[in-house]
């Protein structure tokens, strides 16, 4: 049975709906509160931060300082809470257990769990009418984990949904490889959690294909050279789509975030001990079967030797599909929104030399629609949190009305801005190192300071904000 809500209030009184419950649709949410809007937060996970849970394994390169909104901080306090170390590292299961969950805890009923947004639109307007659309408000439709459909009005639409839920297939050409759906049983999107009995079965004693070529990867390699180190058998055959040059492990101990750099060598010294071979110039073209193992076959012809499994590391993208009725400006690369794209080309930038932004940037030719945290970043490969926080800050002073607010930066980033999730950041020859705030997610995982390019792979946060 169908449902639909709140359409008899006025706009003023419509609620902003926030989708999803991460940290960076939390912090959307605690601004709001702070100027007295009423958020509607639309979570199709169990509990806060359910994307950040999958990878609560992973350590993030950025500090509790850098992965905690200052609105949020505010909105905790009168229940006595108190943000954990700032100069220390969380994993993915410490944000979301010691922040994201008593944040959403004190937005209560704001907050609505086992809730899927299957479409947004203009009431009573598709994308081509152009009549009367800029006065009328949002609808959006949902879906509860039973089914029930129900259909509600909103004054403006914040998307935090992330990525974490559309990794990039193994496929060079941005699809699926031939015969990658029907080896789905053997094909994983993550960094594996080795600690867990069961995932470390998988890949004990045999030989596992990593595709990608960053942090996330960078980590799989690692993990997996320190499992075959105490599992005979166990090898990783390392996928690159390019070739191995300076910059293949990363910076190294020149990197301006130390355990970032760390997470590099251990990935080249996997290689070096024979733990890892690298096959390089790789661009997956079909998935085989060969028995119970598969097979990876490149657009060139070449067969690689079996393997038992594969881990896809090769970054996350936004979906899009129920967004569909509105008239968004994105770039035509990234899907990042248009004015933000050149700031965040990954062949130009890191998380750390990114300007900050906020509504100018991420507005679309749709008043009242922004996507923001890891989902602005379209595909791009890394995002800081601190980054998040300061992009809903500023749409929350637009929506309020206090332009100045809107157009004011708030944000100073620091210069050694690399982004990630966490990878080894457990060494404790990392433990005291400080670096930026990036959280990889993401993210992947991406696993970086504060980053939310978490992703598939490995961190970053957490995507990922970090």
């Amino acid at each position: 049975m169908a449902a639909s809500t709140n359409s008899v209030l006025t706009a003023d009184q419509l609620p902003v709906v926030v989708i999803g419950a991460g940290p960076i649709g939390l912090a959307a949410a605690a601004h709001l509160v702070e100027r007295g809007i009423e958020p509607l937060v639309l979570e199709t996970g169990p509990a806060a931060g359910s994307a950040v849970r999958e990878w609560s394994h992973v350590r993030l390169f950025s500090t509790w300082a850098e992965v905690t909104d200052p609105a949020a901080e505010k909105l905790l306090a009168p229940t006595g809470w108190v943000r954990p170390d700032a100069s220390t590292y969380p994993t993915g299961g410490d944000w979301a257990e010691r922040y994201l969950r008593p944040l959403a805890d004190v937005l209560g009923d704001k907050v609505r769990y086992g809730t899927t947004v299957t479409g947004v639109a203009r009431a009573g307007r598709d994308r081509i009418v152009d009549a009367g659309r800029d006065e009328q408000p949002f609808t959006v439709h949902l879906q509860s984990a039973d089914g029930h459909e129900e259909r509600i009005t909103a004054r403006a639409v914040i998307d935090a949904s992330g990525t974490w839920s559309t990794p990039s297939p193994i496929g060079a050409d941005g699809l699926p490889a031939l015969g990658e759906k029907t080896a789905a049983d053997r094909i994983s999107y993550r960094v594996p959690d080795l600690k867990d009995p069961a995932v470390r079965a998988r890949y004990a004693g045999k030989r596992t294909a990593v595709v990608g070529s960053g942090a996330s990867a960078f980590t799989a390699l690692a993990l997996l050279a320190d499992l075959a180190k105490e599992e005979n058998g166990t090898h990783a055959v390392w996928i690159l789509r390019r070739g191995i040059g300076a910059s293949t492990y990363g910076g190294g101990e020149a990197d301006q975030l130390p355990a970032r750099g760390a997470l590099g060598l251990r990935a080249k010294a996997a290689v070096e001990a024979g733990h890892a071979s690298a096959v390089t110039g790789f661009r997956t073209q079909t998935v085989e079967h060969d028995g119970d193992r598969l097979v990876l076959v490149a657009e060139d012809g070449r067969r690689l030797d079996p393997v038992d499994q594969v881990i896809v590391l090769t970054g996350f993208r936004p979906d899009l599909s129920f967004l569909s009725e509105l008239r968004l400006g994105l770039d035509e690369r990234l899907q990042a929104p248009t004015a933000l794209a050149p700031l965040i080309d990954p062949n130009v930038h890191s998380c750390g030399t990114v300007y900050p932004h906020g509504v100018n940037e991420l507005s679309h030719p749709e008043q009242g629609i922004y996507l923001v945290g890891m989902k602005s970043y379209g595909r791009a490969p890394t995002f800081l949190a601190m980054t998040g926080y300061e992009q809903v800050r500023s749409i929350t002073a637009a929506l309020a009305g206090d332009q100045e607010a809107a157009e004011r930066v708030e944000l100073t980033l620091p210069e050694t801005g690399v982004c990630g999730g966490a990878g080894l950041f457990d060494e404790p020859e990392n433990a005291e190192q400080s670096g930026g705030g990036c959280c990889a997610a993401p993210a992947t995982l991406q696993i970086a300071p504060a980053a939310l390019q978490i992703g598939i792979g490995a961190p970053a946060t957490a995507s990922g904000g970090c």
